[in-house]
């Protein structure tokens, strides 16, 4: 049987004035709602089972359907009749009452639908926005709410429309007209038509909703700036607060579809509304604060392993895989990364505006109030677990804004060159951290350094390193430099044992030639080079010609994407491809370098004595330094013909002392050799592990000589920048 409503629309098929047909079968409908709760005395009566359900679906239909018969841009009298007289508005007064229950979600979607589905703008007009307004303040607030669902369907077409038409966020977001003026010029203005005859007398809920000053016309047209709302600060809550409030269900599918929203919002945010977010609304605050509270839910000890199990979680998957093993705090650790996350994607997508006061509140809040003190704790479950914390977190952050709010927090803002006795930041202490007398703290802050140094951000190559070397002071001014490695090796045939720590007098007056000028085939250079880091560790010392897939074959192949990695990455910040001459005539002035390769030189320097998990992590901070393709970096750390100022030390010269105190140390090791391979085997797991005397000590060795072939084929990928010898095949360990 055909409802009323299909009977209606079937007359108004052959009728002339269809409508007035729809009209009144819209305003029967509309009566039929407003005389329930005239007539109803059953207040437990849930909504569903009442007939407004259907009758809202009849009022859509036929709003959609009068559209479809209207000219384009004109809107309908049933329309008019819906904005004249504020029936959103009393729906959301009775959707707030929560009468019949359950009636908030048919008001939830009767919103949405009509939204959705009428095509003609609407939320430009008074009697339109200000019930979405106060349908907002209705969601969002009560964690849990049973209408969540509905509250994040309406919250998404409301994104979806300022999506189509971004200025409509400012809009929105302050509760004012800022854009009428623009789009009236735009839409066409609703005609009044023969409802303005209707009596309000007939319409009982009607009576309510009394005209504004302005009349009619005030709720058929788009306001002038004139009518604008006040704007009530950022106390209010709003689309934003509702979006991050769902954000925080614990449905997972709510939850990620408010932050989609919420990332759209940003994403499309014009400069006034970027303003708007900023200054009056508590869109930064609040989503700081939340990642607060996900951190300080967290157990105050997590085991480092634990932590990276997690790394890499994504903030569209933010539960711990399932596969892992079960810890305690890891699922308040999958959602603080999570979280973390969304905030770095957040900080990417949106305004710069939005995004540098959002990277600012976080590097205040979380880096500053948090993690600051942790890292400064004496306790060392305290900094042991923020330092782990803190490394997840660089290795997960992507935005421009934040990381350079996390490299001024770790490093300062000046990249000035630090005095050996200079004053105590959270650098140098995190720096003194890489030497504690905790290895597990020495290892966790290492990796912190190595993360750092792998970011796009060239304050932290330039802090830790560069603004160190700048001047070259580390090289001796006495004498020319040479053009060329015929005339280094002219001046000292065994560069290797000499040091400048020793006798600055016995080092050879080095330094690389421009490669191609003196080197037709593109090789001497690079032979030299390799030759020095292979040859330094004593045959006697060396085990991996005993093994396969130990080779420094291998070291080169990784090297190489590395290397070109690295390049790709420094290659905006347009650093010289080779050293500035040296002033002759310029006085020698002290050389300092640095706290970190202070650091790393003193870790090296106890190679021999120090756990193998520590060696493997002090290399590694190493090679990466390596890796960079700046001059001075390169010439420091890789060039073994260095001239040094006498004082001074570089990789190649600590390097020398290890050796040297290797040999000494041999003399005193029974069946060195035997004993030597047995670790080598066993760290590589070819045979069971079983302790031995001197272990530290050999597994000191096998890490020493795995770290020169890799530095030998650091060199060897990047010497000379452009040659011929990169397309060569590396040759057997030991030779090239």
């Amino acid at each position: 049987m055909l409802s009323r409503l299909g009977a209606l629309l079937q007359e108004a098929v052959g009728a002339r004035e269809p409508s007035i047909d729809l009209l009144e079968a819209f305003v029967e409908h509309w009566k039929g709602i407003t005389h329930y709760y005239i007539e109803s005395t059953d207040e437990n009566t849930p909504a569903k089972k009442t007939d407004i359900p259907w009758r809202l679906k009849q009022m859509l239909d036929i709003l959609v359907y009068e559209e479809q018969q209207q000219a384009a841009g004109e809107a309908g009298p049933c329309l008019e009749y819906l904005l004249q007289h504020k029936i959103l508005e009393t729906l959301c007064t009775l959707g707030k009452a929560e009468y019949p229950p359950g009636m908030r979600q048919q008001v939830f979607q009767f919103f949405s639908k009509v939204l959705a589905q009428v095509q003609h703008p609407l939320l430009h007009y008074l009697n339109v926005h200000r019930p979405v307004q106060k349908l907002l303040r209705l969601g969002g607030t009560v964690p849990g709410s049973l209408t969540e669902k509905e509250e994040v369907q309406f919250t998404t077409v409301l994104c979806s429309k300022i999506q189509q038409d971004p200025a409509l966020l400012t809009y929105i977001l302050e509760g004012k007209k800022s854009v009428a003026r623009k789009q009236a010029s735009k839409e066409p203005t609703a005609q009044p038509r023969e409802t303005a005859s209707l009596k309000d007398k007939d319409y009982p809920f009607d009576e309510a909703s009394d005209r504004g000053p302005c009349g009619t016309w005030a709720f058929t047209t788009p306001l002038p700036l004139e009518t604008q709302e006040p704007d009530r600060g950022i106390g209010e809550s709003n689309l934003i607060t509702s979006l991050i409030g769902l954000c925080k269900s614990k449905k997972s599918r709510v939850a990620l579809k408010a932050q989609e929203n919420l990332l759209l919002l940003v994403s499309v945010a014009p400069l006034a509304a970027a303003t708007y977010l900023v200054q009056s609304s508590p869109f930064c605050p609040a989503i700081v604060e939340h990642l607060c509270q996900l951190y300080q839910s967290m157990p105050t000890f997590l085991d480092p392993a634990d932590i990276s199990t997690l790394e890499g979680i994504s903030w569209r998957l933010p539960s711990a895989p399932s596969d892992e093993a079960s810890y305690p705090g890891k699922e308040a650790l999958a959602a603080f990364l999570g979280w973390f996350d969304y905030c770095d994607h957040l900080i990417t997508a949106a305004h710069t505006v939005v995004a540098d006061a959002l990277a600012q509140a976080a590097a205040e809040k979380l880096f500053m109030g948090i993690l600051q003190p942790q890292l400064l704790h004496v306790s060392e479950q305290s900094i042991l677990t923020s330092t782990a914390l803190l490394t997840a977190l660089l290795r997960q952050l992507r935005s421009p804004a934040l990381l350079r709010e996390a490299a001024a927090f770790l490093l300062g803002a000046e990249e000035q060159p630090a005095a050996p006795d200079s004053a105590s930041t959270l650098c140098t202490h995190l720096i003194r951290h890489c030497d504690h007398l905790s290895d597990e703290i020495s290892i966790a802050t290492l990796r912190l350094f190595e993360e750092l140094l792998q970011k796009p951000c060239e304050q932290v190559i330039r802090s830790l390193i560069l603004c160190h070397l700048e001047g070259r002071h580390y090289v001796a001014r006495g004498a020319p430099e040479p053009e060329s490695y015929e005339d280094n090796l002219d001046l000292e045939e065994d560069p290797y044992f000499t040091d400048g720590l020793l006798d600055a007098s016995l080092q050879p007056s080095a330094k690389h030639p421009p490669a191609p000028a003196t080197n037709s085939d593109g090789k001497t250079a690079v032979t030299e080079i390799v030759n020095s880091f292979l040859c330094l560790v004593p045959e006697e010392a060396k085990t991996s010609a005993f093994l396969e897939e130990t080779g420094y074959d291998m070291y080169v192949h990784d090297a190489f994407g590395l290397f070109q990695e690295c390049s790709s990455r420094v290659a905006p910040w347009g650093w010289p491809l080779a050293p500035t001459p040296l002033d002759l005539h310029e006085p020698e002035l002290p050389f300092f370098e640095g706290h970190f390769l202070r650091m790393l030189f003193n870790r090296m320097s106890r190679i021999l004595e120090q756990p193998y998990s520590l060696n493997l992590q002090v290399t590694s901070v190493l090679s990466r330094l390596a890796l960079f393709p700046h001059p001075l970096i390169h010439e420091y750390l890789l060039d073994p013909y260095i001239n040094l100022a006498p004082g001074c030390r570089s990789l190649f010269s600590v390097l020398v002392r290890v050796i040297g105190d290797l040999m000494q140390r041999i003399q005193r090791v029974p069946q060195f050799p035997g004993k030597l391979l047995l670790v080598r085997k066993q760290l590589m797991g070819h045979v069971p592990g079983e302790q031995l005397d001197h272990q530290t000590l050999l597994q000191g060795v096998v890490v020493l000589e795995e770290f020169c072939k890799e530095l030998a084929a650091i060199a060897f990928v990047k010497y000379p920048p452009q040659g011929p010898h990169l397309h060569l095949s590396p040759t057997p360990a030991g030779h090239v």
